[in-house]
């Protein structure tokens, strides 16, 4: 079990096959959960607002797209627009850029869980799930050398194994479980 009070932030990094998990794991989580979780979804530039959207109606915190120079808050779910690399500030604020892609990916989970382990150190906690490339596994391993909680969905158990299996292969990890025993660890 993980004491969540620790922590000032989540961040996940899931690809294909990501839909159908975050739409079962993320109403796990109650509206008044004290940190934020910030997401990079690998999405098609025009499915993104529809699934937010639908994330919203059902969840207990807000689902919200991340904005340029937002201050990021607790009760809320963020997703990276897409085709923006989304980046957190040392100020505890959002970056959005249009720079070149990151392992085939823009926005790039890597981009996202660098800059987010430069801001918060060894009070994050970083997440890699079902995905078809490396994409976050860098990240992964950023995130624990800066002292943060890492976990990985369990490639046995994803729909598409490549990205958890990458971040295993990239570092020591915390936690590996199947997504069901995820949110079980804050909650």
């Amino acid at each position: 079990m993980i004491d969540i009070y620790n922590y000032k932030c989540i961040v996940i990094g899931i690809s294909a096959g990501g839909m159908e998990i975050l739409r079962r794991f993320l109403p796990l989580f109650p509206s008044d959960f004290p940190v934020p979780i910030v997401i990079v979804q690998h999405f098609h530039p025009n499915q993104g607002e529809f699934f937010i959207k639908y994330l919203d109606s059902c969840c207990n915190m807000n689902i919200l797209e991340a904005s340029d120079k937002e201050m990021i808050k607790k009760g809320n779910i963020y997703f990276a627009p897409p085709n923006y690399h989304l980046l957190i500030e040392e100020n505890y604020t959002f970056s959005l850029n249009v720079d070149a892609k990151v392992n085939f990916s823009r926005p790039s989970i890597d981009v996202l869980f660098y800059s987010a382990a430069d801001a918060y150190s060894s009070s994050l906690i970083g997440i890699i799930m079902t995905g078809a490339n490396d994409d976050g596994s860098r990240g992964i391993r950023y995130i624990k050398e800066r002292g943060g909680v890492t976990i990985v969905q369990d490639p046995d158990t994803a729909e598409v194994f490549t990205m958890p299996l990458a971040a295993v292969e990239s570092s020591k990890i915390d936690y590996i479980l199947p997504v069901e025993n995820i949110a079980g660890l804050f909650i």
